[in-house]
């Protein structure tokens, strides 16, 4: 999959998932603007970008991703340092663990603000440039709580559900301006996010996996790569489990 003189825009990219997603672009040749809150971890993605590709670019911008202003001025950034964004990637994610009855409303607040309005924000910013380039793969990273639920995390798989509903609405009024909008539903990743589960619960969903083991943030960057590249030209409006088999 190369992505040679394209330009990417990935949020969460300080670690994990959006790192492994970063890196996976620079690879195949991109530009790439990499946007989260902590500059140390950031400037680390930029330095393993461009060990991963002689002459790859990737380019820091700190943002607030609940924030519209902030979205749109990392857009901005982002099609006057490289002049396009041909694929874009809405990342970033918080998990809060609470019993639907002991949600509080902050915390359902601040879950809808980082996980849903700020992929909405990626969506209405992205699409400018590209509407202009008249192409362009923007992918939403949900997660299979969103297809299944999940006891204790009602307002996270909701905030993941409703990723899956705006991927398929956005894909229906983008697409005829050849823009595809796709998303994928992880599974138990090892990331800074997971390895604070309990050791039961972990164990648990690794032997409900057909493939008997956790995945990595490189099993998900890949698919997200493949999303945003050729090869997946007629595919949109789509979500891929990304789980080992546990959703089936």
């Amino acid at each position: 999959m190369s992505f040679a003189g394209q330009a990417a825009f990935v949020t969460g990219a300080s670690r994990g998932i959006g790192r492994a997603i970063a890196i996976e672009f620079a690879k195949g040749g991109a530009d790439v603007a990499i946007v989260g809150r902590d500059r140390t971890a950031l400037e680390e993605t930029a330095v393993l970008c461009a060990n991963a590709r002689v002459g790859a670019t990737a380019h820091v911008i700190l943002a607030d991703v609940a924030d519209r202003d902030a979205v749109e001025a990392a857009v901005n950034e982002t099609v006057e340092r490289f002049g396009r964004i041909d694929a874009a990637v809405a990342n970033a994610g918080q998990s809060v663990d609470a019993l639907l009855l002991r949600l509080k409303d902050d915390v359902l607040d601040r879950l809808i603000e980082v996980n849903l309005k700020s992929a909405f924000y990626l969506c209405g910013a992205v699409a400018k440039p590209m509407m202009k380039q008249r192409a362009g793969a923007i992918v939403l990273v949900s997660s299979i709580v969103g297809l299944t639920g999940n006891p204790g995390q009602a307002a996270y798989a909701a905030t993941k559900a409703g990723l899956i509903g705006l991927c398929k609405s956005a894909a229906k009024e983008l697409g005829s301006r050849n823009i595809r909008v796709n998303a994928v539903a992880p599974g138990l990743i090892e990331t800074a996010m997971t390895e604070k589960m309990p050791e039961a619960v972990r164990e648990l969903l690794v032997k409900q996996a057909a493939l008997g083991r956790p995945g990595t943030p490189e099993d998900v960057s890949g698919v997200v790569a493949f999303l945003c590249s050729g090869a997946s030209a007629y595919i949109t409006g789509q979500t891929i489990v990304v789980d080992g088999g546990v959703v089936m």
